[in-house]
């Protein structure tokens, strides 16, 4: 759906479960610091308003969006998990470098979510524009980390 007729910080409280027993991996980018860091915390935000406990929340960095799928599954094989969350922004630049990167990421994480046994939420705001990402992360049109925490918890009850 789109962002515009869709604010990714509503959702139905009543329709999300309690999270209170469940442990979450949260992978995040580096790059476009303002942005993932705002996702971050958004996703945390509400993976503890359902429930969550701090020290169920496992948060790893990695350089950039491209590493995303790297730490996704590194935390897949740790197990441990009943979902895990990427985070990141890619911003359009003058060169096909955002294709490749928004293209492999969203591959890996899509192979992922068929070859294992948890969840791999995909919270990877692929945007043309600065002021674009910051609706997205907090903005205009709420933050794309509560959406990716609900549907974890949504996902992890499957």
């Amino acid at each position: 759906m789109a962002t515009a007729l869709h604010h990714l910080s509503d959702y139905d409280l009543t329709k999300v479960p309690d999270a209170s027993n469940m442990c979450f991996g949260i992978v995040v980018s580096e790059w476009n610091p303002e942005i993932t860091g705002a996702m971050l915390e958004g996703a945390v935000n509400t993976l503890e308003r359902h429930g969550a406990l701090s020290e169920n929340i496992h948060v790893k960095t990695v350089p950039g969006s491209f590493e995303l799928v790297y730490g996704a599954h590194q935390m897949v094989l740790r197990g441990g998990y009943d979902a895990i969350i990427i985070i990141g922004s890619v911003i359009r630049g003058e060169t096909p470098h955002f294709d490749y990167i928004c293209q492999g990421v969203s591959y890996g994480i899509a192979r992922l979510n068929t070859i294992s046994e948890i969840p791999v939420v995909f919270g990877l705001l692929t945007t043309d524009t600065l002021e674009q990402a910051k609706a997205r992360s907090g903005g205009a049109y709420g933050n794309k980390g509560d959406e990716c925490a609900v549907v974890a918890i949504k996902m992890a009850k499957f």
